[in-house]
């Protein structure tokens, strides 16, 4: 027998109104109450069609895509390029209509991850593309690979954009272990042997494999004793950074590199040296990861792993659409190149 509002209301302990009010998003509902409801439409597998034009259809002109901060640049690169993946050029047909890409902004909440992919299968979505690491968590892992199912059940195409591959999910993975492997080996054949790390949020994919990338070249060259002392975690933004290097060089005052996650931590970590009197890269080299737009405006250069985000994004849009073939395994990995600037030099003496 079908699930019916009437369930949702009665498991959810709501008005059959609250949960109408709830899922058309028209209406102000407590977040406690709007938690609880969309808890119980996804324990119940509850599905309604979306918008009236699309109840004929399996699914809606709608293609949702999941990031944590549609301010970084990083996740604004992505969602940008497949967004204009969803409007046929000028002169071209034939391409299956073009979409209604809504950017859903997660700010990193497990919880509103979920509640958005809850949302975006009660209204049909075409296709749904997460972007950036994932949550380190057991229990959301499950939760997410069993969203991902009900999607592709439901025929909604689930790729992920610089995350871990699960299944019924087609996947584009960033090569984050084998870039910040060759990032820190570019400073180890410099000459450098006390390098410092700054990292992401412990629990994100992408803290882990950057990480494990950097500590792998440190251990080839025997130099792993003190990696974890010289590692701090933070969040990917500037403040961390800044705040990260001084917690290093608290440390040990004679490293001769610094590396950062990502290449927003990077700028805080050349403005935390500069504000204690040391000089990049006289004095200590600094290195990022992605290539973000300013790295190479930066003063000096920064050296960075290059992520092709633009690219990888695009590619992301036309696997969500179907107008590209899916890879080999469903999964395709993105690789990083190694931007070596004036950020980074032979340490003094």
């Amino acid at each position: 027998m079908a699930v019916t509002l009437a369930d949702v209301a009665a498991r959810a302990r709501v008005s059959a109104a609250t949960v109408s009010r709830v899922l058309s998003g028209n209406y102000p509902v407590a977040e406690s109450t709007r938690n609880r409801v969309l808890r119980a439409v996804d324990e119940l597998e509850y599905v309604v069609n979306g918008p009236a034009s699309a109840l004929a259809a399996a699914t809606s002109d709608l293609v949702g895509v999941l990031v944590n901060d549609i301010a970084d640049p990083f996740f604004g690169i992505i969602a940008g390029a497949v967004q204009a993946e969803m409007v046929t050029p000028a002169g071209e047909s034939g391409r299956g209509g073009e979409k209604l890409a809504v950017i859903c902004n997660t700010g990193g909440s497990p919880e509103r991850e979920l509640n958005y992919l809850t949302l975006l299968q009660r209204q049909r979505a075409a296709a749904v593309v997460l972007t950036g690491g994932a949550v380190e968590h057991p229990d959301h892992a499950a939760a997410v690979a069993t969203k991902a199912s009900r999607l592709a059940a439901s025929g909604t195409r689930v790729v992920l954009c610089g995350r871990p591959p699960i299944e019924d999910a087609t996947t584009l993975t960033f090569d984050n272990r084998g870039g910040a492997r060759r990032l820190t080996e570019h400073l180890l054949t410099l000459g450098h042997r006390r390098i410092g790390y700054v990292a992401g949020p412990a629990e994100r994919t992408t803290t882990r494999h950057r990480l494990e990338g950097h500590r792998a070249a440190l251990a080839a060259a025997g130099l792993d004793q003190d990696a974890e002392r010289l590692t701090v975690h933070g969040l990917y933004d500037r403040a961390s950074g800044y705040d990260a290097t001084l917690e290093l060089l608290r440390r040990d005052r004679g490293l001769t590199a610094i590396v950062a996650a990502n290449d927003t931590i990077a700028l805080g970590v050349c403005a935390a040296l500069r504000d204690q009197g040391l000089r990049i890269p006289e004095d200590v080299s600094v290195a990022g990861f992605d290539d973000l737009p300013f790295s190479a405006d930066a003063v000096p250069a920064l050296t960075t792993m290059r992520l092709p985000l633009h690219e990888a994004g695009a590619r992301a849009g036309r696997l969500a659409l179907g107008r590209e073939p899916q890879p080999p395994g469903g999964v395709a990995m993105v690789r990083a190149e190694l931007m070596a600037r004036a950020s980074t030099a032979p340490p003094r003496g």
